[in-house]
This record gives structure tokens, sequence and C-alpha cells, in this order.
């Protein structure tokens, strides 16, 4: 019975990870069709009655890619709910899966509006920005059944008198801002301004807890190899957003979108998603493992079989 649970517990993560693979491949199938200016070339919408723009080369051959793409992770999510209900004894992520379910079903509802609408600003804005909160809850229902997880927390202590956990909770709300402003510029809410300050203050502030934590607890494992991902994948992220800048800027004059911007782009699109997923990580790594002395509070643990 042992062995069984175990097996289940395997194949639960195995499959959380596919999950999270595919969305991060929907995260990308999104960033295509909006560099490729393909959103609203797509003549077969059932709820489009016949607003449509004239094609872009090749748009509607990404946004049937994005449909296709977005349609498995949505079946693949139902799965996940299945999956968690039959063989998880944790309460709490089983509810984690439901809430993933609903976010699924609110991005098809705000996919739709998209089209319906032709695009309108606030609600392409917030599609976009679903999608990186989902990838991240994808993220984390992946290493909640890690078997790393599973093994319990290493709990080391925080002497300092500005908390860390203050900082691990500012990262990913600076990254999901900054998420915000980049789709905003994206969908020319807004300009770009905005974006590049909130690049600043969101690498300043990852900057900080992850130089922190390496100097501080290097011997954590899990806080270590947390920290060096966030900082590893936010290098990566801002040299993506100054290519993808500079790329638009070269192919200003263009007719249509040039494949060097898209890829720049869309590459840039998905490092923040994986920015956003990696701060996420690392602030639910510093819940679990680390004391905070001064209000005698113990690392939260996230029991596993609660």
């Amino acid at each position: 019975m042992i062995s069984n649970s175990r097996a289940n517990g395997v194949w639960l993560h195995r499959y959380a990870v596919l999950l999270a693979f595919c969305t991060l491949l929907l995260v990308v199938a999104g960033g295509l069709v909006t560099s490729n200016e393909a959103g609203l070339s797509v003549p077969d919408w059932p709820l489009s009655y016949g607003k449509l723009m004239p094609p872009m080369e090749g748009g509607i051959f990404y946004e049937h890619g994005h449909r296709m793409v977005a349609t498995t992770v949505g079946i693949l999510t139902i799965g996940l709910v299945i999956f968690l209900f039959r063989s998880e004894p944790r309460r709490w992520l089983r509810r984690l899966g439901l809430i993933a379910l609903g976010a699924v079903i609110l991005q098809g509802v705000l996919g739709g509006m998209t089209v319906i609408f032709m695009l309108p600003k606030p609600v392409s804005i917030s599609h976009a920005c679903l999608a990186q909160l989902f990838f991240s809850t994808t993220v984390a229902i992946a290493l909640f059944t890690s078997p790393a997880w599973k093994r319990g927390p290493r709990p080391v202590d925080d002497p300092s008198e500005s908390p860390l956990r203050w900082l691990a909770i500012a990262a990913p709300v600076c990254v999901l801002g900054q998420v915000a402003l980049g789709a905003a510029a994206r969908h020319k809410a807004l300009g770009i301004v905005p974006h590049v300050a909130g690049a600043l203050l969101a690498t300043g502030v990852i900057l900080w807890v992850t130089l922190r934590i390496l100097m501080r607890y290097s011997e954590q494992p899990a806080l270590r190899a947390s920290a060096l991902t966030l900082l590893g994948v936010t290098f990566a992220q801002v040299f993506l957003g100054i290519a993808a800048y500079m790329s638009r800027l070269a192919t200003a004059d263009a007719v249509q979108p040039m494949p060097v911007m898209v890829l720049f782009t869309v590459l840039h699109v998905a490092a923040g998603a994986l920015t956003l997923a990696a701060s996420v990580v690392l602030a639910i790594q510093v819940f679990r493992n680390v004391r905070w002395p001064a209000a005698g509070i113990e690392p939260a643990g996230f029991a596993v079989t609660s």
C-alpha cells in the first residue's frame, strides 16, 4: 500500500511538471500571436461575427497553434484536478488544483473576449498577466508534489531586523507588476518608459533578496538553489529585454513584424514567466525554511499530509 502510494506521488509530480512545461509553451504561443499581430486573423472563430482584420502573414497558423496548446493545457489541468483528488491527501493542495482549474476557465473566457471585442487593451493585458500567474501556479504545484518537498524543511534562523520574508514577498509582487507593464507596452496601452522603470525596480529587489540569501544561507540547499535560479533567469530576462527593444527599433519601418524582433520578444515573454515563477518558488522556500525569531514564528512547513 505504501509502495503504491509512493508510485502515485511520483507520477503526480511528473504530471504536474508536464503541465507546467505545456503552460510555458502556451505563454510562448501567446507571445507569438501578439508579436505577429495575429490576434484578429482568425476567420473561423465562432464568436467573431465577421469583425476581422486582414490576416497577417502566418497569423492564422499562430492563432490555431495557440488555440491547440490552450486546449491541451485545459485538458491537462482537468486531469491534474482528478489526479489530486484521487491520490493527494493534502486538502490545501487539492484546493490549489481547483484554483488552477478556475484560472484556466477564466483565461479561456478572456481569450474569447479578446476576439469578440477586437483586442480591448484591459482584457488583453489581463489575459497576458493571468497566463503568467497560472504558469507560476503550475510550477508551485510541481514543487509541492516533488520528493524534495515531502522530505520536509531544513529550518534556518533569520537574525536580521528586516525579516527576509518581506523581501521574498516583494520580489514576486514587483515581477508581477513588471509583467503587467510589459503586457501594457506590447498592447500599446503604455509607452516603454514605465516598463523600463519597472525593470530597474524588480531587478533591484531580486538582487537584494537573492544576494542576501546567498551570503547568509548558502548552506541551505533549497534556498541556495532557488536564489541561484532566480538570479540566473533574471539576468537572462534583462538581456533579452534589451535585445527585444533594440530589434524592435531596428525593424520599426518593416511592413510586417520581422523574425528577429519576434524571436527576442517571445523569448523575453517566456523569460518573464520563468522569472515570476522562480520568484514565487523562492518566496515559498523562504516561508518554509526561514524562522522569524522577532515574532517567534517557525517556518510555515506546508504540511505534507493535511
